[in-house]
């Protein structure tokens, strides 16, 4: 039976709608904490730069070639890129939700 067939799948649609909700939440902390310990971990390597110091023309090159920085503003770009990744995947399923949602009403009406 179609009409079945399309309950399960808006069934699994909304396990994954529901599924990604909660990994958005995760990714959106994850890339939070990721961009606040690169901030102050930049932040405090700018401080030490002009403490030596070095011209304040060179410092934001010099800290963001410091391997630490560069790791942590690595980490941060993943962080958001999992983020954006999981926002597609949770429009994408809303999208999909939707389309199921017209079919079976589609069949309802007799289309």
């Amino acid at each position: 039976n179609l009409m079945q067939i399309l309950i399960t799948e808006i069934e699994r649609l909304r396990e994954e709608l529901n599924n990604t909700i909660i990994s958005l939440q995760r990714a959106g902390y994850e890339k939070a904490k990721a961009e606040y310990t690169y901030r102050v971990a930049l932040a405090k390597e700018l401080l030490i730069l002009r403490d030596r110091g070095l011209p304040a023309t060179l410092t934001n090159d010099v800290a963001r070639g410091n391997e630490n920085i560069a790791k942590l503003k690595f980490n941060r770009d993943v962080a958001e890129t999992n983020y954006d990744a999981t926002l597609e995947k949770l429009r994408a399923t809303k999208i999909e939700l939707d389309i199921v949602e017209r079919q079976m009403e589609a069949i309802r009406r007799g289309e």
